[in-house]
């Protein structure tokens, strides 16, 4: 399946809040002040899913060729394999697209407010793109929180804002101070990295990654799908087994975050245990209707800390 082309973006100054009603209107008001008894959304925990631009890939890495995109993207699949040697084939990210954007909204107390995916159940790339940067702004820019967001999501999201003409004065500050800027590697307000906080930001190679660290905690972890099986899923036509994967994934980033606020002193492991059981009831009340939160469950497991 090509990638389709995109329909025209909204007129400028359009506001695409986050899909999703939210639990409770308060919760999600955007103009709830920080420091307020009431909950508001502090964390956005999220991750991506992505598929290549075949016409790009074509156009840059095959000119003289004259391939298809499905051709072009084919045979780059076909080469970095060769190169890689260890069986995978994932594309830079320079040549894809967001296909799935999961989110999980968390108020200030860490506890799990909503699960979303956007654009259900069209996921075009170009709509996905808007509505991320515009629920971003929209929620008062709550701090970003990914496992190697830094190395992946987050540069697909800003190469599609590039892609598709969308501005970002609040995230690409550069003219405020260094250490001030969304960008800047060590500011933990605006994206907290779980990969580089326990890599000591890349000091030492995470064997295992997000799935260990799942493992680690008794949660599912990979359990049926991985993101080198996403380009085959979307051209099978699966989108919906694509995006009930990244919302997994975003569930397994919500435990491994408690467990860092358990790390950093920031929660006692009372407080992580009473939220792990609240955002299980979460899932539990919503599975009826959401065969990711269904799926998630039943490959559940409790932690059992070493005797």
């Amino acid at each position: 399946m090509d990638v389709p082309p995109p329909e025209p973006l909204p007129a400028p100054g359009t506001t695409l809040p986050l899909e999703a009603p939210p639990l409770d209107a308060a919760a999600d008001d955007p103009a709830t002040v920080r420091g307020s008894a009431k909950p508001f959304v502090k964390y956005l925990i999220f991750d991506t899913e992505a598929i290549a631009d075949g016409s790009l890939i074509a156009n840059v890495r095959y000119p003289a060729d004259k391939l298809a995109p499905a051709e072009a993207v084919r045979k780059y699949r076909t080469q970095v394999a060769a190169e890689r040697n260890d069986g995978k084939d994932i594309l830079p990210v320079t040549f894809m697209l967001p296909i799935s954007v999961a989110l999980a909204k968390v108020d200030q107390f860490c506890r799990l407010m909503d699960v979303i995916v956007l654009d259900a159940p069209l996921y075009r790339p170009h709509v996905i793109t808007e509505k991320f940067w515009k629920g971003w702004a929209y929620y008062n820019r709550p701090t970003f929180v990914t496992f190697n967001g830094r190395g992946y999501d987050l540069p697909l999201m800003e190469l599609a804002a590039f892609r598709y003409g969308i501005s970002l004065p609040l995230w690409f500050n550069v003219d405020a101070r260094s250490y001030e800027q969304a960008r800047y590697r060590y500011n933990s307000e605006a994206h907290a990295d779980l990969h580089d906080l326990l890599t000591n930001f890349s000091a030492v190679r995470f064997s295992g990654g997000l799935n260990l660290l799942a493992n680690l905690l008794g949660k599912p972890g990979k359990s049926g799908v991985d993101g080198s099986q996403v380009q085959d899923l979307y051209d099978a036509g699966d989108l919906e087994k694509i995006n009930n994967y990244c919302q997994c994934d975003v569930l397994d980033t919500y435990f491994v975050f408690l467990r860092s606020r358990v790390l950093l002193g920031k929660m006692k492991l009372e407080e992580e245990h009473a939220l792990v059981a609240e955002a299980k009831q979460f899932l539990e009340q919503r599975k009826g209707v959401n065969p990711a939160f269904a799926h998630y469950l039943d490959n559940w497991g409790e932690w059992s800390p070493p005797a």
